[in-house]
């Protein structure tokens, strides 16, 4: 099952919200993909670039788990998938 979600905002980049919610919650962690902590300037770096990816843009969204009370999904952004 896909599901495509507008990205309302990028918390870092590992994890988003959506404007709408996702099988129960608006937050949304790319599955495979792990980032810097945010306190760090790599943290920040890596945040900004992937707002600049796909904040406000539409996203497809393959659920594959939960955690932490986010949906854990493979994403894609223009057919490529999110690494």
């Amino acid at each position: 099952m896909t599901i495509k979600r507008k990205v309302k905002r990028v918390v870092d980049k590992d994890t988003f919200e959506t404007h709408t919610k996702v099988n129960g919650s608006n937050y949304v962690r790319i599955a495979g993909m792990d980032g810097a902590e945010l306190n760090t300037a790599l943290g920040k770096r890596q945040r900004d670039q992937m707002k600049r990816k796909i904040q406000g843009k539409v996203v497809t969204l393959q659920p594959v788990g939960r955690s932490y009370g986010r949906v854990v999904a493979k994403v894609r952004h223009k057919r490529k998938l999110l690494r």
